[in-house]
């Protein structure tokens, strides 16, 4: 099934990575006065509504049968720790060079790929990773002036991701995508009750909407991207996942008036090339859970 319907593919992709954006915009929005973690807490509790779905119309429970249940958590966990890293930096950084920051996480598969899971990483997969990790020095400007140290957590947050892609390629063999999927939403719900604990602002009224907004669509899109990657090549589908950076820009400029300046067009610009040519050896999705 995974190359039957390319049309089907980046439709999902285009349609998931819009959802992103929405979701990172109305975050970044709600982080203005709801600290990370709820906001984290929040989009795990609200994604369970499209994961029930899911379960409703892709095979019901048995299709939550689990076999390595210290990888789902490890997987939940690291999820979790990406999206509270993401949602940290976010409160800082303009939308679309956070979403950049995020396109590094394909190179930190090709870097981590061969000590962890023993994948060869041949000199084509190197000279995208050094080149991306140019893209990144542009952004970040080590050393100069205009350092952002909230650019340290979107990193972060794409090492997480990183991590868990490199972790599902070997959960993939004996789980099913119900299964990862619905158990990510669970237990990196449950991994931030201990933290909201400790930083809880009561919700007004007027903005569950946006929360559950963040779950929903969060949720969804995470869906979506699976079935993009089963439905079309990575190398094809891949490529419009950077239409983020673009819903990023519109998003920032529309709502808090943020102009990113060209060193970030520019880094982010060689972190997209480097990706594009990684897509050609890599096969998972920058998003997931």
């Amino acid at each position: 099934m995974s190359a039957e319907r390319p049309g089907l593919g980046i439709a999902s992709s285009l349609t998931a990575v819009l959802f992103f954006a929405v979701m990172d915009a109305t975050a970044k929005w709600l982080g203005a006065r709801y600290p990370p973690i709820e906001i984290v807490s929040f989009r795990y509790l609200f994604g369970l509504v499209p994961a029930v779905l899911l379960i409703w119309y892709g095979g019901g429970l048995p299709a939550l049968k689990m076999r390595r249940p210290l990888l789902h958590g490890l997987r939940a966990g690291l999820l979790f720790a990406s999206l509270l890293s993401f949602f940290t930096g976010l409160r800082a950084l303009p939308l679309a060079e956070a979403i950049a920051y995020l396109f590094t996480a394909p190179l930190f598969v090709a870097l981590l790929s061969g000590p962890l899971i023993g994948e060869a990483v041949g000199s084509r997969r190197w000279l995208a990773v050094v080149t991306g990790f140019v893209g990144v020095l542009i952004m970040v400007r080590p050393g100069g002036g205009a350092f952002r140290p909230e650019a340290l957590w979107a990193l972060a947050a794409a090492l997480a991701i990183a991590l868990a892609m490199l972790l599902t390629r070997r959960m993939v063999r004996t789980e099913t995508n119900v299964s990862i999927f619905f158990y990510t939403n669970v237990g990196a719900g449950i991994a931030s009750l201990p933290f909201l604990a400790l930083d809880w602002h009561r919700p007004e009224a007027a903005d569950l909407w946006l929360f559950a907004l963040v779950g929903v669509l969060g949720g969804t899109a995470a869906y979506l991207m699976v079935v993009a990657y089963r439905q079309a090549p990575a190398a094809l589908v891949a490529p419009f996942e950077y239409t983020a950076l673009v819903w990023g820009a519109i998003l920032g400029w529309l709502l808090w008036g943020e102009q990113p300046g060209p060193t970030v067009w520019i880094g982010a610009a060689v972190i997209v090339l480097a990706g594009f040519y990684l897509t050609r050896w890599e096969v998972l999705p920058t998003r997931s859970g």
